[in-house]
């Protein structure tokens, strides 16, 4: 079947927990998080290009504003990658349809990664493995891999070495969104700094989250919520801390800054308390935006091809 374009619903996700060790000599932490999947989609177009065009990269969408168009891209490298790797004779058209926040700490740009990763596989029909494209992932970004497997997952290392995760049930959650980003490099700088002087543990997997997964018990789950990265994230953004209020004054079952923010996710019962408390957060002046999302949901995947 000769394709000349397919299509690739792309996930976003949140961090139910985020342990972060120290730093190391090589620069990085090690990490141990747990990541879900959400409802939350950019749609990947990847199709054949131009005749000596290369790798052309546009955006739409409501969160597009601001997404870089060039090599510094991630979907663009991932083409580059694949391109190299397989040794692809063809020039590469991608559009990014964006609904992911760009710079929220929700993996928008790693999702799109995968979303390309995945679509070349589909399209020059390679017939790489779930694992293999995840490798060819983690040579990106250490949220790449999750993009691809969808679900929820223990990611360890730099968060690009994942256990899939048995979890019951559905959870609503909604999300409070950010005018601007926030810099990741520059919260785990400020996570370093707020550390000065003190012994950091290795990173280690929250078994109370664990276990409230298993059960399907979303009030455990809410209790659980953890991030190592948000004292960071609201020391850089003290705005965040107005935004977290409101979520507990209106029930919500837990909250949490995603990643290295400036998205804050808050659980709630049920869709009612999630309409609820998306109108307080809508109306209380202190976020940019408001979307309600569930998960767990899938991974990188083909909606269509032409």
């Amino acid at each position: 079947m000769n394709l000349n374009g397919v299509v690739i619903r792309v996930p976003g996700k949140v961090n139910l927990g985020l342990s972060v060790g120290p730093l190391d000599s090589d620069g990085y932490h090690e990490i141990v998080t747990l990541f879900q999947a959400i409802s939350l989609y950019d749609d990947v177009t990847v199709k054949i290009g131009s005749e000596g065009a290369g790798i052309t990269l546009d955006a739409s969408g409501s969160t597009s504003t601001g997404v870089p168009l060039d090599e510094t891209n991630l979907a663009y490298r991932a083409a580059d990658l694949m391109i190299r790797k397989f040794q692809l004779d063809s020039d590469i058209d991608i559009h990014l349809k964006k609904e992911i926040p760009v710079a929220g700490g929700m993996a928008g740009g790693s999702a799109d990664a995968a979303g390309v990763i995945v679509g070349i596989d589909a399209l020059f029909e390679l017939g790489l493995s779930r694992d293999e494209l995840e490798r060819i992932g983690s040579e990106l970004g250490s949220d790449v891999p999750f993009g691809i497997a969808g679900g929820t997952a223990i990611g360890r290392g730099r968060g690009d070495q994942l256990t899939p995760v048995l979890s019951q049930g559905t959870y609503q959650w909604v999300l409070a969104l950010s005018n601007s980003g926030l810099s990741t490099p520059a919260v785990y700088g400020e996570c370093d700094r707020l550390r000065e002087g003190l012994s950091i543990a290795k990173p280690s997997a929250n078994d109370a989250l664990l276990q409230s997964l298993r059960a399907g018990d979303a009030r455990e789950l809410g209790k659980a919520l953890s991030n190592d990265l948000q004292s960071a994230a609201c020391s850089l953004r003290p705005a965040l801390r107005l935004v977290l209020d409101v979520g507990n004054d209106y029930g919500a079952l837990g909250c949490i800054v995603s990643g290295s923010g400036p998205t804050v996710a808050f659980l709630v019962e049920d869709e009612e308390r999630a309409l609820d408390l998306t109108v307080a957060l809508s109306a209380s002046g202190v976020v940019g935006g408001v979307v309600r999302a569930s998960g767990p949901t899938h991974g990188a995947r083909r909606i269509s091809s032409f």
